[in-house]
C-alpha cells in the first residue's frame, strides 16, 4: 500500500490521512464516531472486539487511529506505516495522525469518544509523558475544553484483570472515562505476546 501524503503527516502539514477499507485515502476528513487508538502491531481480535464494544455502548461507528509518531518509540516508517494499515483493508477505516498524545489528538478529533485499553490508560494519565502533574492536568483540562471522553476496557495484567476503578485519576476528572463491561468485551490477548509467538 502507498501513502502519497506520508511525509506531509510527519512534516505537520497535514493533520490526518483517513484510509478506506477500500483503499481510498483522504486527507484531513477523519470519519464521525469514535476512535480507538493503538500501534495494531498486529491487530487482532481484541481490537475489533473492543470496537465492536464501544459501537454498542455508544451507538455510533468506531474508526481505528494509528499515530505514526510515538511517544516511546519515535515515528514509523512509510513502509511501516504501509504494512500495519494494510491490516485494515476491508474491515475498517484507519486515521493516520503525528499525535501521539491524547490532547493533541483531541485538536483533530474534537468531541470524540476517544476507546483505550487499561494500559494505554496508564500512560494517559502518567505524569511523565507531559513533563509533571501539572502538565498532566493541562492537558485533561484541554481534553475536557475540546469535549471528549474515554471509554476504557480493562486488561489481564500480572494475573489480575484491572479496569478504570483501578486506575487513580486525577481529582476532579473522574467525569472523563466510562468503563466498558467486562461482560461485554474481555479478550486476554497481548500484542507483544502475539509477536513473540510470531
Amino acid at each position: 500500500m502507498d501513502i502519497p501524503h506520508f511525509a506531509d503527516l510527519l512534516a505537520g502539514r497535514v493533520g490526518t490521512i483517513t484510509i478506506e477499507p477500500d483503499g481510498a485515502q483522504q486527507i484531513d476528513g477523519p470519519p464521525a464516531g469514535a476512535i480507538l487508538s493503538g500501534a495494531f502491531n498486529p491487530l487482532h481480535a481484541g481490537h475489533m472486539g473492543m470496537a465492536a464494544a464501544a459501537a454498542a455502548l455508544c451507538n455510533t461507528p468506531v474508526a481505528f487511529d494509528l499515530a505514526v509518531r510515538n511517544a516511546d518509540k519515535g515515528a514509523l516508517t512509510a513502509a511501516e506505516a504501509a504494512r500495519r494499515a494494510a491490516q485494515f483493508a476491508g474491515k475498517a477505516p484507519l486515521v493516520l495522525s503525528a499525535a501521539p498524545l491524547f490532547a493533541q489528538k483531541a485538536t483533530l478529533y474534537p468531541g470524540r469518544i476517544f476507546v483505550i485499553g487499561y494500559d494505554t490508560a496508564v500512560r494517559l494519565l502518567d505524569p511523565r509523558y507531559y513533563g509533571g502533574e501539572p502538565a498532566l492536568r493541562a492537558a485533561l483540562d484541554h481534553l475536557r475544553v475540546a469535549n471528549c471522553r474515554f471509554l476504557v476496557a480493562g486488561r489481564l495484567t500480572c494475573g489480575r484483570f484491572q479496569t478504570l476503578a483501578d486506575l487513580t485519576i486525577p481529582v476532579g476528572y473522574t467525569d472523563i472515562a466510562d468503563p466498558i463491561p467486562e461482560g461485554l468485551f474481555r479478550a486476554d490477548i497481548s500484542s507483544t505476546e502475539l509477536r513473540r509467538g510470531a
